[in-house]
């Protein structure tokens, strides 16, 4: 039996095929990437770290991108209600999501990391792990930071969420045993990141934004746990 959401207190399946979510991932993903590398090619030095006015218009042309591609697939394959067909709905009890979300960077990502560590020390150092998160911090000095952290904390979870949670694991739900959806979902969220040493820990946390997915049927509590996560991992940087 597949999962089924909860809209505004009525059972609502997603109408997109498990097939036409899938290419439609693919295919906006790949004009997400062509997009958000417009500003990167026209104002950043090759070589250099980008600037966060630069990277923070690229993540907006991708997240755009995305969005519009979403739309697009419910209004073409689903039922024309994009809210309804991918969860995009949240509750009060959602915000219970912030601490679980915080938890998974806390405690559930190291403990992943434990045995791994203990096996390849120089891989998967402890500032490997948080090179990405440091280097963010350093380049968004000032009045930057604020900007820094409305992209991480709040811009990329929300969008993030209705990607993976709502255009590809809803419509996956329809076709697919859900544990072998929410695996496949976050084995591809952590791929997607292009960081080799934070996939194990990104896979994790994949888990646990799939499962809050999967069971509520919405995305709400996916993102507030996303919010989480994200907020203690710039905590921690900072």
């Amino acid at each position: 039996m597949t999962s089924t959401p909860v809209i505004s207190g009525a059972i609502s399946r997603c109408p997109i095929p498990a097939r036409t979510g899938l290419l439609a991932f693919v295919a906006t993903w790949l004009c997400a990437a062509v997009a958000s590398s417009i500003p990167v090619v026209v104002f950043a030095d090759p070589g250099e770290s980008l600037p966060i006015p630069v990277l923070a218009a690229s993540l907006v042309l991708g997240w755009i991108t995305f969005l519009a591609g979403a739309t697009l697939t419910s209004r073409s394959h689903g039922s024309g209600d994009v809210a309804s067909d991918l969860g995009l709905s949240a509750r009060p009890i959602d915000a219970i999501g912030i601490p679980i979300g915080i938890l998974a960077q806390v405690a559930l990502v190291p403990l992943v990391y434990v045995p791994l560590r203990a096996v390849w020390p120089a891989t998967f150092d402890e500032r490997a792990l948080t090179e990405t998160a440091n280097d963010l911090v350093d380049r968004a000095n000032g009045a930057l930071l604020p900007l820094l952290v409305m992209l991480v904390v709040i811009g990329a979870p929300i969008v993030e969420e209705i990607v993976y949670r709502g255009l590809l694991q809803r419509p996956l739900l329809n076709g697919f045993p859900a544990p072998l959806v929410i695996v496949f979902v976050a084995a591809v969220f952590a791929l997607i990141h292009f960081r080799p040493v934070e996939y194990p820990g990104l896979f994790a946390v994949g888990l646990v934004f799939g499962v809050c997915a999967w069971r509520t049927g919405r995305v709400g509590l996916a993102v507030a746990a996303h919010i989480g996560f994200n907020l203690a991992g710039i905590a921690f940087a900072l």
